[in-house]
């Protein structure tokens, strides 16, 4: 007979789809930049974290009745946490845009929510390989790709953080946009420490 999936595995699955709709959703909402529907993005985007955390607490009480998960608890947990702050921080983005009604948008933001679409369409390959970590010879490059972008995010941090106190002079806007970078920031932050919590697996298990 054929070994079952772990659900556990499945439940990643979904919830990093919940993480790539809500980056494409930013990606878009930036696109389509109005301040006069951040609301309504906000709500949307509130679906989507609520949908991944509805797979999040099916999964945290699956594990508490189970004796023996297919990989160890903390990493179990770990990895939920993580996914679910992707998309956290996601949400937090275009929340903090609204509430400190942003009515200009800076160039490199759109840049980094490219970053952070490609970061999760990386983070989305990688777990669905996740699975087949103990005889998976494409799982450590998929890791290391999202760390490779997630360097790239820390540079483009750098850059726009420090161009923001070089060519924006009002106290307000560098407050918003300092909060919304290091949020940006935060974001591809949380897709590699999935990527960590995939590599832990690996060595522990290896």
């Amino acid at each position: 007979m054929a070994k079952r999936k772990s659900p556990y595995f499945d439940d990643f699955n979904r919830m990093v789809e919940c993480s790539c709709k809500a980056a494409e959703h930013l990606k878009k909402t930036l696109r389509e930049f109005s301040p006069e529907t951040f609301e309504e993005k906000c709500e949307l985007m509130h679906q989507i974290e609520n949908e991944e955390d509805d797979v999040k607490h099916e999964m945290m009480e699956r594990l508490a009745k189970e004796f023996i998960p297919p990989i160890d608890r903390e990493d179990i947990i770990d990895m939920s946490h993580h996914l679910d702050n992707v998309t956290d921080k996601i949400e937090e983005i275009v929340m903090r845009m609204h509430m400190y009604n942003v009515q200009t948008l800076r160039t490199d933001a759109n840049t980094y929510a490219d970053i952070i679409v490609k970061m999760c369409d990386k983070l989305k390959i990688a777990v669905e390989e996740f699975p087949n970590f103990h005889k998976s010879t494409t799982l450590k490059e998929k890791i290391i790709e999202i760390n490779t972008i997630e360097e790239e995010g820390d540079r483009l941090y750098m850059t726009a953080v420090r161009e923001l106190f070089e060519q924006e002079s009002d106290p307000m806007q560098i407050f918003a946009w300092s909060k919304i970078f290091d949020l940006m920031e935060d974001c591809c932050d949380a897709c590699e420490h999935v990527a960590n919590v995939m590599e832990m697996v690996i060595m522990k298990n290896g």
